[in-house]
């Protein structure tokens, strides 16, 4: 029995020296990107420089920007988990098992001698920049706490200049999306044409459970039989498809009938038409539809299909959520204008402008006759979709002021939502109210922010985390309708 316990207790020592505790320090735009990422690391140990905390200091007056907000939110968890001098200097124990610290590099403080590796570094490096002054201070922990050291920044380059002087590095990852998704555009499945005839007359279909395998509720599908027949579908409940609901066209008041061009766009209308999914998120490049059908079912739902929702709120973020919008003259609508204009092509699209057509008259006296007034042409012609915006019916919103508010009975869209943080996405949403309807689409290849990637951006962590959800649902659009040129642009260029 000795012998017995004395292996298990090596098996376990083996088993413990095989999963190292690691060392993590977190750079200022991981604290920024998520403040409760100091919850996030499991048993292992964090570190804070005290530069990151000078540059929290700076960012924390940002009054109406989400980064302000989560800076002060950082100062208010650290508070918290530091109470006093002791925990500061000392560290202290996390519920996860991992301790926090904040640190000072002795070395750029001048208070020992310098190690011969950041004499090079300071030789390579401006250590007048913050950024290189982390980097130092990597290479101090490095030195004085137990490996390995692993500089968490979402920061590319800074990522690049860390490898270089021998500082292990990488992203956070706690809120990116798998490298390759379960989910596919659609799924097809191969059925016998008579159990797609009945499929098309009783307008469900039970699928069993090796076909099911993988698949989540509000998934979309195409039936296809071995003779060429096809018919799409989406998973009702666990087992059970039903047909779409898709209208053979949509329009907005007095506007031209907008009908879907492909399979991927009556998936899309389908759920957008769906009063019990309150959650879409949509992915697909330039001219695949995304911001045209939305609209325009949008518009449908709130002027003709009995007022489903009492109007129609639009937005996109302004580079950024929290990016000041003041510098811009007017009022919030012509700010805003510049970054919603695609949301008028849309409805100049939906409902074209015309113009009436002066009469003709054979003579000067059938002229004067007529009772029905000349069109001044010199004035200048409201165009029809600036009526639903002077009557509140469509509204423009910024997101920087989206917070506190409760959206009830609205029918939302939020274009470009992969320029947005998880978090960001997360404060919009969760402003929605009884009621409401959320669509979210965007372009996970064209993003600008800095700090968020294909993998960690909002739309495809909220299309990543809500899939399966009996609200929510998911569509891709990959053709593109624009034109044949635009298409071909964005296959090749």
């Amino acid at each position: 029995m000795l012998e017995s316990s004395s292996g298990a207790s090596r098996r376990k020592s083996n088993r413990n020296a095989e999963r190292k505790t690691k060392t993590y320090l977190l750079d200022t735009n991981v604290l920024l990107h998520d403040p409760y990422c100091l919850f996030k690391f499991d048993d292992n140990n964090l570190v804070i420089p005290i530069e990151a905390l000078e540059e929290l200091d700076a960012i924390k007056m940002e009054q109406s920007s989400e980064r302000g907000r989560n800076a002060r939110r950082v100062h208010r968890l650290l508070k918290e988990l530091l109470p006093d001098s002791k925990t500061m200097l000392e560290g202290v124990s996390l519920d996860s098992g991992g301790k926090l610290s904040v640190v000072i590099n002795k070395y750029l403080q001048g208070a020992s001698q310098e190690s011969e590796r950041l004499e090079s570094v300071r030789s390579i490096l401006n250590l007048k920049n913050k950024d290189n002054q982390i980097i130092a201070t990597a290479l101090f922990v490095q030195e004085n706490f137990p490996p390995p050291v692993i500089l968490v920044t979402k920061d590319v380059n800074m990522q690049l200049k860390a490898r270089a002087v021998g500082i292990e590095a990488e992203d956070y990852l706690n809120d990116k999306a798998p490298e390759e998704p379960d989910y596919q555009s659609y799924r097809k499945l191969i059925v016998s044409k008579y159990d797609l005839q009945r499929f098309a007359s009783e307008g469900e279909f039970e699928l069993d459970e090796s076909a099911a395998d993988g698949l989540e509720l509000n998934d979309y599908v195409l039936l296809v039989t071995d003779e060429g027949k096809t018919m799409p579908a989406r998973l009702h409940c666990s087992r059970l498809l039903r047909k779409l609901i898709v209208p053979d066209c949509l329009r907005a008041p007095g506007g031209i009938p907008i009908r879907p061009k492909n399979l991927e766009q009556q998936f899309f209308l389908d759920a957008l038409m769906d009063d019990s999914i309150s959650l879409i998120t949509c992915y697909g490049k330039a001219g695949t539809g995304k911001t045209l059908l939305s609209t325009v079912a949008a518009i449908q739902q709130t002027t003709i299909d009995n007022s489903l929702y009492d109007g129609v709120s639009i937005s996109r973020p302004v580079i950024g959520v929290g990016k000041e919008i003041g510098f811009l003259p007017g009022t919030l609508e012509e700010k805003m204008n510049p970054w919603l204009q695609p949301y008028y092509d849309a409805l100049e699209v939906l409902m074209p402008s015309k113009l009436p057509k002066e009469p003709q008259f054979e003579n000067k006296r059938q002229r004067r006759k007529t009772k029905d007034p000349i069109p001044d042409r010199t004035e200048p012609t409201k165009k029809p979709y600036e009526k639903l915006l002077d009557s509140g019916l469509v509204e423009i919103e910024a997101l920087c002021f989206i917070r506190g508010r409760s959206i009830a009975r609205r029918f939302f869209i939020l274009d470009e939502a992969q320029q947005l943080t998880p978090h960001e996405v997360k404060t919009v949403i969760t402003r929605i109210s009884e009621g409401s309807k959320m669509v979210l689409i965007g372009d996970p290849d064209q993003i600008d922010n800095p700090y968020v990637d294909s993998r960690s951006n909002g739309l495809v962590y909220c299309a990543n985390r809500m899939r399966g959800q009996a609200i929510s649902a998911h569509v891709q659009l990959t053709k593109g309708e624009r034109s044949p040129l635009a298409e071909l642009a964005a296959d090749l260029l």
